[in-house]
């Protein structure tokens, strides 16, 4: 318990860092999310046994990397296609080695984590002056209520979520997630305008009610997927990078599925005017 909370304090200082930094340094926040990427593909790699196949960890890692650095669709389309380049090639090269649906899991991988962890990046540029703000909620969308399940399923859960994907899960401590993750933000959002601001700035409360009860759905979605992945590949966690929680992937792992969310609501609904 006292890993995870140092931990979790220390990732949440990390990105407030970030944003503290983000006038003088914006790639800051670039360097950040590749990292991530690039570390999430890798355990997904190791965690099927891939790791040590040169030419299934290079262009993986690489492509993750490059995305985090674009912020046009066109870009996406060229890195990608030389990655499907790379990893076919790579497959006729070495059929004997690797089958096609070992190959298929690892692409739809270097798609899904790198381009759901881009959405922090690009959700920076919907406002040029509280961009960091929304990105720092496609964070918060997923760990606000992954906190609270934890606290609330500890003390209140009694029926199981999905027993046989994540025993530790339950209907209650979901129930508590989605409550505080409505709360918090809603707190946050009221906080931004008036404490920061003063009340000179408005913010679309109901734009937050939506990220909050729905993104905490789509948070329980993504780290479902997740755990599915990793009993698929008979492993607990997918690391020991971060105390307490495990790999990048299992603290990130509801991340990559909330910031897409958070990212389409707030070009629909947009946060500050």
């Amino acid at each position: 318990m006292k890993d995870r909370v140092l931990s979790g304090a220390i990732l949440v200082i990390f990105f407030l860092a970030i944003i503290v930094f983000n006038r003088s340094f914006p790639l800051a926040l670039n360097i950040a999310i590749a990292l991530i990427s690039a570390l999430g593909v890798f355990e997904v790699i190791k965690a099927l046994g891939f790791s040590r196949r040169w030419y299934i960890t290079a262009p993986s890692m690489v492509t993750a990397v490059l995305v985090q650095f674009v912020e046009f669709q066109d870009a996406n389309l060229y890195i990608y296609a030389a990655f499907t380049a790379c990893v076919f090639g790579a497959l006729l090269a070495n059929h004997k080695e690797i089958t096609f649906k070992e190959i298929a899991v690892v692409y739809s991988m270097v798609v899904i984590i790198p381009l759901g962890l881009q959405t922090i990046v690009l959700v920076r540029g919907l406002h040029a002056e509280h961009g960091m703000f929304y990105a720092l909620i496609c964070v918060f969308a997923a760990w606000i209520p992954d906190c609270g399940a934890f606290f609330a399923g500890k003390f209140f859960g009694r029926h199981k979520l999905c027993p046989y994907i994540s025993p530790k899960k339950t209907v209650e401590g979901m129930i508590g997630g989605v409550i505080s993750s409505v709360v918090v933000l809603e707190i946050w959002g009221w906080a931004f305008a008036e404490i920061l601001y003063g009340g000179t700035r408005q913010v679309n409360l109901l734009t937050l009610f939506i990220i909050g009860f729905f993104g905490a759905l789509v948070s329980v979605l993504g780290d479902l997927s997740f755990s599915l992945i990793k009993r698929s590949c008979h492993i607990k966690d997918f690391g020991n990078v971060i105390p307490g929680h495990g790999g990048v992937l299992d603290r990130f792992d509801s991340v990559i599925f909330t910031a897409p969310f958070v990212y389409l609501v707030l070009r629909l609904l947009p946060m500050v005017p």
